[in-house]
């Protein structure tokens, strides 16, 4: 019967719930011991520690951080109250209370933790059985029944169920809570796992019986666009819906729950905000230092899906509210949409891949060469054909090692042929060496043949003068001076650099770095953006700055009598700063397809930036005809005629969620944004 399967559905869900706190206290542990932030003792709460990813130990740290800073605050402004507490609902295995107790911060301040009675029962018995941890409290009376499983002047472990309100309200007040005094409340991706009408609740009963108190919360937002979706598939296999999400998607509307439940102030920034608003440059600087990191997408995608917020009632309070608005290097532009949305077809030829180039080398065939895939990193090259039937892929085989390359450049050169240059093997591995690619359909003497008749010479080009340092996430464009065509080196990234301003310029009559005089005013250091070939010159976008911050400007490089020169050019309405991001130039019109940004809603379509105007407008994509979710970062598009482009690879690791990668390849239409 259906009555008799809820109690069991019920507990099912409240277990996996439980289950997330012993993933999440594993991988705390991972960012402490590679050095994220210090913590002595949750390494007590596990069994075994384990090794996480770069990106998920960033991801906790962010997390660790955001919530010390919160509790360091509340801590400072209540300095002086004799009386003072820390409501921390869904402890799970967090470390809180020891942490502050080692710092000595806990002077006249109460801990008191609630979680479900299985959970705090067993954080009893690690408790009990550790003697770092039983050394930490005055007095300890460990209960088998509860609810009060720890009782010390300072500590307080309570099993209760926090949905029910009444037995958690009656547990705190046997425990010791005072109601009138200055109190914390903190919840790290707890409500969410609760029905919205639960966890509205919560948030009401906290402003209503706590009349001088914080409440700080992390969870997460944005739950439509690709990260979202698969945030949320993610919490739904481990049968740990997140509920709010659909009612309280974004950071204002988070922010305006919190207001229409009681509380008096509140402050809710996105991640993003916060690590490059209220982290201090330095503290960036040494976290980014810990480990050899490049994915910087996944990164900033992860930090817009999470949010901390503080919700204050009282006048005590109100001083440890997050600063807003915080002075963040990113500023907050909003797209200029245009009601039209821009088509986006399945071409039938499945490829996945991250971090691969594409060069179309002559009408209807495109080279792709280097990338990873999910069966890993490799120097295998492929060949898009279109012919009479549509486009196939040919696999082929290189009469030269490619290497294994990532975020390199292949640029197809105007005597005929590809440059590839740069990429990395991994983050410490910059690839080296300068490559000339020819591609041969019809099979000539002395190439090695592929699957269809297709062939791939590769060639080492020997370049005198003084080359570029290694690097990846660089771009490579043709330009033109006084008749000579030379290839334009400009930005990167490499093992050592956060970002490089330099550029570069070999002279392919000659293969030769020449060093060319370049005035105006250089633009700032990045990687990951776009350049584009523009009336012998260069049109550079966006891209990642040193700092970490995406960029929005245009910028020319334009030829001079001498050399080259640089101009910026003032777009309005300014173009949201983006990086990861493909660029063409149809005529006097620059495209900007897919990125990453920050601050706004949705995910990037395509930008055009009108060159004799100075103006540009946003469109966004409607994909309801293609796979879902689609990640437009990590890709390569390539134009097929003057109004078409095809989208080739993207996606990325979603955090601790899984993998995605688009499957096939798409076709985009141009028409109405270029008419």
């Amino acid at each position: 019967m259906p009555t008799t399967n809820r109690p069991k559905k019920k507990q099912g869900r409240d277990t996996a719930v439980q289950g997330t706190n012993d993933s999440s206290v594993v991988s705390k542990v991972s960012a402490a011991a590679q050095g994220y932030f210090k913590d002595d003792f949750l390494q007590h709460f596990v069994c075994k520690v384990a090794r996480r990813a770069p990106l998920i130990n960033r991801g906790y740290y962010v997390r660790w951080r955001a919530v010390d800073h919160c509790v360091r605050r509340f801590l400072q402004v209540t300095a002086t109250c004799t009386k003072r507490q820390i409501l921390s609902l869904g402890a799970g295995f967090d470390s809180l209370y020891f942490r502050l107790h080692a710092d000595g911060a806990l002077d006249s301040a109460v801990v008191f933790e609630v979680d479900f009675p299985d959970v705090m029962r067993r954080k009893s018995a690690l408790i009990s059985s550790n003697m770092t941890l039983r050394g930490m409290l005055d007095s300890h009376a460990p209960s088998t029944t509860g609810p009060l499983f720890v009782s010390s002047s300072r500590y307080r472990l309570l099993g209760v169920d926090v949905r029910e309100e009444s037995q958690v309200e009656e547990a705190l007040c046997a425990a010791g809570l005072d109601w009138a005094a200055p109190t914390l409340i903190l919840s790290e991706v707890v409500l969410t796992y609760m029905e919205t009408q639960r966890s509205d609740a919560v948030i009401s009963w906290a402003a209503k019986l706590l009349p001088q108190s914080l409440f700080v919360m992390y969870e997460q937002i944005h739950p439509h666009d690709a990260f979202g979706r698969i945030m949320q598939e993610h919490f739904l296999k481990l049968n740990s819906t997140l509920h709010a999400l659909q009612q309280y998607p974004d950071t204002s509307a988070q922010r305006q729950r919190f207001l229409d439940k009681g509380w008096e102030q509140c402050v809710c920034l996105d991640m993003n905000d916060f690590y490059l608003g209220l982290v201090p440059e330095e503290e960036r600087g040494r976290v980014e230092s810990l480990e050899p990191f490049d994915e910087y997408e996944e990164w900033h995608q992860k930090c817009s899906h999470y949010f901390i917020l503080t919700a204050s009632r009282g006048c005590l309070t109100e001083q440890a509210l997050l600063a807003h608005p915080p002075v963040s290097p990113v500023p907050s532009v909003s797209p200029c949409w245009s009601p039209t949305a821009l088509s986006v077809q399945t071409v039938p030829v499945s490829m996945e891949g991250l971090g691969m180039a594409s060069t179309s080398v002559r009408p209807g065939q495109l080279l792709l060469t280097g990338g990873s895939s999910r069966g890993g990193r490799g120097a295998a090259s492929s060949v898009l054909l279109r012919g009479q039937e549509g486009w196939r892929l040919v696999s082929v085989e290189p009469s030269a090692d490619l290497g294994v390359r990532l975020h390199h450049t292949a640029t197809a050169l105007p005597g005929g042929g590809v440059m590839v240059f740069g990429g990395r093997s991994s983050p410490l591995s910059p690839t080296r060496g300068l490559l000339r690619v020819a591609v041969d359909p019809s099979g000539p003497a002395g190439c090695l043949e592929s699957e269809g008749g297709a062939t791939v010479c590769v060639e080492q080009l020997v370049c005198t003068g003084d080359p570029p340092s290694p690097r990846w996430r660089h771009t490579a464009t043709v330009v033109g001076h006084k008749g000579r065509n030379f290839v334009c080196i400009f930005g990167g990234k490499n093992e050592s650099e956060a970002a490089l301003g330099d550029s570069f310029f070999l002279s392919l009559d000659q293969q030769h770095w020449t060093e060319m005089p370049v005035g105006g005013a250089a633009p700032e250091a990045r990687h990951s953006h776009s350049a584009c070939s523009y009336k012998g010159g260069v049109v550079v976008f966006g891209g990642l700055s040193r700092g970490g911050a995406p960029l929005g400007d245009t910028v020319l490089l334009k030829p001079t009598e001498r050399g080259f020169s640089w101009e910026r050019l003032d777009v309005q309405p300014p173009p949201v700063p983006r990086y990861s991001q493909c660029a063409h130039v149809c005529g006097e019109k620059l495209v900007i397809v897919g990125g990453v940004w920050l601050h706004p809603d949705g995910v990037p379509g395509v930008l055009i930036i009108n060159m004799e105007t100075c103006s540009s407008v946003e469109f966004s994509l409607d994909t309801s005809s293609v796979p879902w979710p689609l990640m437009l970062q990590s890709f390569c598009s390539e134009l097929t005629d003057p109004e078409e482009l095809i989208l080739v690879g993207g996606g990325g690791n979603c955090f601790s969620f899984g993998t995605h990668l688009n499957p096939q390849i798409l076709n985009l239409d141009l028409r109405p944004a270029l008419g």
